[in-house]
């Protein structure tokens, strides 16, 4: 196996879980790993598919759909993350398994009435603004109890817990101060219902500091595929 294949580059990003997970005292495998496959060929899927992987999140919806019809044969569950523009949400919702980025209950309930029945509820997670940031997506978390309180009600859509896209940051203790914010905003809400369960958050920079605060979900891309194909 070459030390630049797909194959590789995984089993890496999985020591790397591990081995988080054990210094942060979490059970082995608490964390699921999510492949960032935009902008790579279907190809690069396969080849993660074929190593084990099973969780692949896109970005960008036409390229999305495309990649999912070439993939059919494969038993993928499939992630959208990112701002979801509202013409958009009928083909969210009828071909994804998880939505990340959710910041408003007008998409939530456009999400939760499109989704077909006999595929059950959609799980989602709210994208929280932690930076207060007018560029990034994301509720403010002041607006956070408010927004899941209405998300908890709607037939369509399982709400599963949140997620955050923070700023880069140069030390271990200062990439863990937003997944600090982030865990103690979802213990805040636990009480709305018990589906609560998910924390997507950490990418391949700063995955250890997330599973430390206790990431659920970690969200991989350049360190599995490698540079990504911008056209």
């Amino acid at each position: 196996m070459s030390t630049d294949s797909i194959a590789h580059r995984l089993q890496t990003v999985r020591e790397r879980i591990s081995k988080a997970e054990k210094e942060a005292g979490r059970d082995p495998g608490a964390v699921r790993l999510i492949g960032i496959s935009k902008t790579q060929p279907a190809n690069a899927i396969r080849d993660a598919y074929e190593a084990g992987l099973r969780d692949f999140g896109e970005n960008y919806l036409q390229e999305a759909l495309t990649k999912r019809e070439e993939l059919r044969e494969l038993d993928i569950c499939w992630h959208f993350v990112g701002k979801i523009q509202g013409n958009k949400t009928a083909a969210i919702a009828a071909n994804f398994d998880w939505v990340h980025g959710v910041d408003r209950i007008r998409i939530a309930r456009r999400l939760s009435d499109q989704r077909p029945a006999e595929l059950g509820k959609l799980n989602c997670c709210i994208e929280v603004n932690l930076s207060g940031e007018e560029s990034k997506g994301g509720v403010n978390p002041e607006a956070l109890p408010e927004l899941a309180a209405e998300m908890a009600t709607l037939d369509g859509l399982m709400l599963r817990g949140l997620m955050v896209l923070p700023a880069a940051a140069d030390s271990f203790e200062e990439q863990r101060k937003p997944f600090a914010k982030l865990a103690n905003a979802l213990r805040s809400l636990q009480g709305i219902n018990d589906s609560l369960d998910t924390l997507s958050m950490g990418m391949s920079a700063d995955l250890e500091a997330a599973i430390t605060e206790g990431a659920t979900m970690v969200r991989i891309g350049t360190a599995i595929f490698g540079a990504r194909h911008y056209e």
